[in-house]
């Protein structure tokens, strides 16, 4: 794998050369792309990383027919008296358990002045790397969220907290849902309500911004004519993968240097949308070319691209779009906003769907906050549990 890697990456076709004055305004620019391919023959070496990610244990296990992967970090050094409690960290697209990383020990390490710690269980999507994908159509976030409630039973745990971001925030909700008596509190960066009551705020706040955000934020929403178009510049991705996963899967399986290109695109946009503005993606604002690529790796060696895109389809959908978006949230909820996320709402749009919301604390940020401020992150999480163990609610 890694010889045939390195020669499709070296025998690359001569890039088109991007438009005069376009930075990533077109997607992934070719310029920076060629200095990011020119470090991943030259300078990444995936033995070396191997090491890297294979310092937390790991597992596979057959859930409902599927092998699923999974990290398992038990806390070290727990004092008596201190509880341990179960986390399932769960990711989106086109991230992995790679992004975890960085924030699983700032989890399992004990803190002076909390009476807990995590032991985190973060799988692999199933058809995301090292996690096996369905052979036969139906397998949507709904159905995910039976796997890894299914996943928990077999680890043990009967109750425990949830947290995600991307489809990981919608697995989490569903699992809510679908299981509340199981889940204790689930904690997402990705709060969002679809609900027609939130629609109608929305539209409401095109005349009375300040009924729905602060001064700060009111450029994300409106006016409103610009919210939608940046919807659709962005979300071009969204209705490919929801209809046609497999047409563009085959060129992105084919090409590593395509699949590096549809990937960190996003990683760029999704962090900050004014990155589409730099020549170079804002990509070491936040991340290194070596961390980004473990992500990319992942994909290429495991053969998931494809596999990873049909999610979209077998959510996005008539039959599960309604059971995902009017199902109000029953059990304890606190959200991260983050002012970059690639859809901005605030806690006044979704908070009706989240009755037992405990937290919703407004952070610098972007779409991959696990990856990106990790630090920020877990300490969301550790003051959100505290909140959960002590069943506050605002």
């Amino acid at each position: 794998i890694l010889e045939d890697l390195r020669n499709r990456l070296k025998n690359a076709r001569n890039f088109i050369p991007p438009l005069e004055g376009i930075h990533q305004q077109y997607g992934m620019n070719t310029d920076l792309l060629k200095k990011i391919v020119d470090f991943w023959i030259t300078k990444y070496d995936w033995r070396e990383r191997e090491k890297v990610l294979n310092q937390f244990p790991q597992f596979k296990t057959n859930i409902q027919g599927l092998e699923i992967h999974y990290i398992h970090a038990k806390p070290k050094n727990v004092p008596s008296g201190v509880k341990i409690l179960p986390l399932l960290l769960l990711h989106g697209w086109p991230g992995s358990v790679r992004e975890f990383y960085e924030i699983i020990p700032l989890l399992t390490t004990v803190q002076k002045d909390k009476h807990f710690v995590f032991e985190v269980i973060a799988p692999s999507l199933p058809g995301y790397g090292f996690s096996q994908a369905a052979v036969r159509p139906g397998l949507g976030a709904s159905q995910v969220a039976v796997v890894f409630k299914n996943l928990m039973k077999r680890l043990g745990f009967e109750n425990y907290y949830v947290q995600g971001g991307d489809w990981g925030s919608t697995i989490a909700s569903s699992m809510a849902i679908l299981f509340p008596e199981k889940i204790k509190g689930i904690h997402l960066n990705m709060c969002m309500s679809n609900s027609y009551k939130s629609k109608l705020k929305l539209l409401m706040g095109s005349v009375w911004p300040n009924f729905v955000t602060d001064d700060k934020n009111k450029h994300r929403l409106y006016p409103i004519s610009e919210f939608f178009s940046n919807m659709l510049l962005e979300f071009g991705y969204m209705h490919l993968q929801a209809t046609k996963p497999d047409s563009v899967g085959v060129s992105l399986n084919d090409s590593p240097v395509g699949l590096a290109a549809y990937i960190l695109e996003k990683f760029s946009t999704w962090t900050n949308p004014d990155y589409k503005n730099r020549a170079d993606g804002g990509l070491l604002e936040k991340y290194t070319y070596t961390k980004l690529l473990d992500n990319v790796m992942i994909y290429w060696i495991t053969n998931s691209i494809t596999t990873s895109m049909r999610l979209y389809s077998e959510t996005i959908n008539k039959e599960q779009n309604p059971f995902e978006d009017r199902h109000e949230i029953l059990v304890p909820v606190a959200c991260a906003v983050f002012d970059k996320e690639i859809i901005y709402q605030p806690p006044a749009l979704f908070k009706d769907r989240y009755p037992k919301l405990v937290q919703a604390n407004e952070y610098n940020g972007g779409h991959f906050a696990a990856f990106e401020v990790p630090d920020i992150l877990a300490k969301d999480i550790w003051l959100a549990v505290s909140k959960f163990e002590n069943s506050e609610t605002i």
